[in-house]
């Protein structure tokens, strides 16, 4: 006969002053009903006490969110809605992970007009590896702040002076790059594809300052295709939509880094729009450069995602839809069986590249 080990509950408690406790608790303890679902724990206050009683794990996970939460209060610092929320992140990401430490030690960059911090913990170490490499390559789902922390990263560096210019590209691959046959003059044709470029540096910077820039050429925005036979030194280099630009394109894009430069590559393996049989760009520099002296790779999961919950939670449910069908794929090729032509989405399954902040604002 066996016997079912039983995990006895743990129990703790924290002490603060009342205030405080009010305020972590939310609107009628709301806030504290939250934290008993995500820790599937129970949670008592009375005066400035708090008292966390239920599995070990969870225990010591909620400890960790609310001491930490109750220790920036007791700091000065000033916390907003959308820091509860990221402080929640950081303890689920990491067992080992500081609250006090990521929001104190996070830095936040002046973009420009605004303040910008990261909102996860691979967002921070995302604009660590931006100051401390040469090349940083991420790669990840829609939402996780890849395009708008290398902007504002960017503004930062050229605001202190440490690159002269910052210079934006993407593949227009929607218009195969032969932007010809469009009507309109050279920025009437790309703008189009550009534009999520343009938005973050209007939102970073603001509408007038990249106006005056652009006319400097301060800042430039460009296809891909415009960066072939130039060097660009002493830039900040961004290469947005990266999944879409084939091997040639990526080699060629590397090779114009110039001296005093230094470049983001950014991308979502899970939505490539080349054609079946071309391979991605990004994933073959994730093979080709992995371990070199210089570069650095950072890889965001749904869980960095820090736009509406709800994208967050439809990111999930797509990436969770994926690995079913990988497994089912695994199954029917183990047993010598095939499933239609092999393609899903019109080619853009290129498999994942991992999966797993602010004005503060949101970096999404």
């Amino acid at each position: 006969m066996s016997t079912a080990s039983t995990i006895e509950p743990s129990q703790s408690s924290i002490d603060l002053d009342e205030a405080t406790v009010r305020f972590l608790a939310g609107t009628h303890d709301e806030r504290f009903r939250r934290y008993e679902r995500l820790f599937d724990i129970d949670i008592g206050a009375r005066g400035g006490e708090i008292t966390l009683k239920g599995d070990p794990a969870g225990v010591a996970s909620a400890e960790r969110l609310i001491g930490g939460l109750g220790e920036l209060v007791a700091r000065g610092f000033r916390l907003r809605g959308s820091d509860l929320r990221t402080a929640e992140r950081v303890v689920l990401d990491s067992p080992d992970a500081s609250v006090v430490e990521f929001f104190l030690g996070s830095g936040p960059v002046a973009g420009g007009k605004r303040m910008v911090a990261p909102r996860s913990l691979n967002q921070k170490r995302y604009m660590q590896a931006m100051v401390d490499y040469d090349l940083v390559i991420s790669a990840g789902p829609a939402g996780t702040g890849k395009t708008y922390l290398a902007v504002a990263m960017a503004a930062t560096m050229l605001a202190e002076k440490r690159v002269r210019r910052l210079i934006l590209a993407r593949p227009a691959v929607e218009a195969g790059e032969k932007l010809g046959f469009l009507p309109g003059d050279l920025a009437e044709k790309v703008n189009p594809y550009l534009r999520p470029l343009y938005d973050a540096l209007f939102d970073i910077i603001g509408y007038d300052k990249v106006s005056r820039m652009m006319e400097r050429e301060v800042i430039e925005v460009a296809p891909l295709a415009f960066m072939r036979g130039r060097t660009l030194n002493d830039s900040f280099i961004i290469l947005d939509e990266a999944q879409n630009t084939t091997p040639e394109q990526m080699k060629m894009f590397l090779t114009r880094i110039g001296l005093g430069s230094r470049a983001v590559v950014n991308g979502d393996i899970t939505q490539v729009d080349l054609p079946s049989n071309q391979r991605s760009g990004l994933r073959d520099a994730h093979e080709v450069l992995r371990g070199m002296e210089g570069v650095a790779f950072v890889e965001f999961g749904e869980r960095d995602v820090v736009r509406h919950d709800l994208v967050q939670r439809i990111v999930g449910a797509y990436a969770e839809r994926d690995r079913r069908r990988e497994l089912e794929d695994g199954d029917e090729r183990s047993g010598g069986g095939r499933r239609g032509d092999g393609r899903r989405g019109a080619g853009r399954s290129e498999g994942s590249a991992g999966d797993r902040g602010n004005g503060r604002s949101d970096a999404s």
